[in-house]
């Protein structure tokens, strides 16, 4: 695995939590309890922060980054992701927040500012554009993404299952 130290910021890793030998995680990055960062993954954390919080997974071939302090965004914007979240394959994450219990499905893009509030799911190859404000209970799906329905009591079950299954198979790869 590549951990790397970038200007006196190395990144903060829980020692439950499994990083893949092939992914490269750098700077001022934190990662929580039980979470997994998968094959391919990018997290630069060098001109601002990520935080990912527990039980979350980052799937193989993201790419999560951060927005730095300019006159374009004054104090820069870090990333934010909750606990038990899924971030799926090839996703990528820029300087937006998502918090507990969210899915980003596989190919989608959250971009800057963006807030997934807790318990919402992106569908698959869905764009959520700068600042917007998603309501958790909900899919969303499109490019840019528009809320479709409520999610049922199934897909809520979902949420956690996910995040727990990928909290055991963390193990089985660590082994």
């Amino acid at each position: 695995m590549s951990i790397r130290y970038f200007e006196g910021y190395s990144p903060a890793i829980h020692p439950s939590a499994y990083i893949d030998e092939q992914a490269m995680v750098g700077g001022q990055v934190t990662i929580g309890a039980e979470s997994s960062v998968w094959p391919m993954c990018v997290l630069r954390g060098d001109i601002n922060s990520i935080e990912v919080g527990e039980r979350t997974n980052i799937q193989d071939g993201s790419v999560l980054h951060v927005t730095h302090d300019s006159e374009f965004a004054e104090g820069g914007l870090p990333l934010l992701v909750g606990s038990d979240v899924t971030v799926g394959h090839k996703v990528i994450l820029h300087a937006c927040t998502i918090e507990d219990l969210c899915l980003i499905g596989m190919g989608s893009v959250v971009l800057d500012g963006a807030l997934v509030r807790s318990g919402a799911m992106i569908g698959a190859g869905s764009l959520v554009p700068p600042n917007k404000d998603l309501e958790g209970g909900y899919l969303y799906v499109g490019s840019p993404v528009k809320r479709v329905r409520k999610l049922s009591e199934k897909e809520r079950r979902f949420l956690k299952y996910s995040a727990e299954h990928y909290a055991r198979l963390k193990d089985r790869h660590r082994s």
